[in-house]
């Protein structure tokens, strides 16, 4: 990547300056093109969304981790903090793009389903409508989840 700077009065050429995909500045494009080294750490890999899933009388809030890198994003991690029976739930895998699907398992205590489904297609403003279900179901319930800002 390259920026160039303002010419100054005179000079007869732009300089240039260039920065790596960390934001560093380095010396020259070769460097700043360059593959990243791999002492690039797990947290560069994963970034977290909050979401809150309505369903008219139940709210569940989540933190969802997932790896911005991919494309639908490949979910991680999180969890689903509040809301529901059991809560917390940890989340254990899913996808996040044009349509989204979170799958978790109860951590918490309560005679609570085993684990939840949520699926849904993206729609604007931005939000998933969709269903949910537990024990292995996926469509016993309707929900639109929204990202929180």
């Amino acid at each position: 990547m390259t920026t160039s700077s303002q010419k100054k009065k005179g000079q007869g050429r732009s300089e240039h300056r260039f920065v790596n995909p960390m934001g560093a500045e380095v010396k020259t494009r070769d460097e700043a093109f360059a593959a990243p080294s791999m002492d690039v750490s797990a947290e560069a890999l994963t970034t977290t969304a909050k979401l809150t899933l309505h369903n008219g009388a139940v709210t569940f809030a989540m933190e969802v981790q997932y790896n911005p890198n991919t494309y639908p994003h490949v979910v991680s991690g999180g969890r689903i903090t509040s809301g529901i029976c059991g809560a917390p739930w940890d989340i254990t895998g899913g996808y996040v793009g044009q349509q989204i699907r979170l799958d978790a398992k109860r951590a918490g205590q309560g005679a609570c389903a085993n684990t939840i489904t949520i699926v849904g297609e993206f729609q604007n403003p931005p939000a998933y409508r969709g269903t949910y279900g537990f024990d292995g179901a996926s469509s016993s319930f309707k929900h639109t989840t929204r990202y929180e800002c």
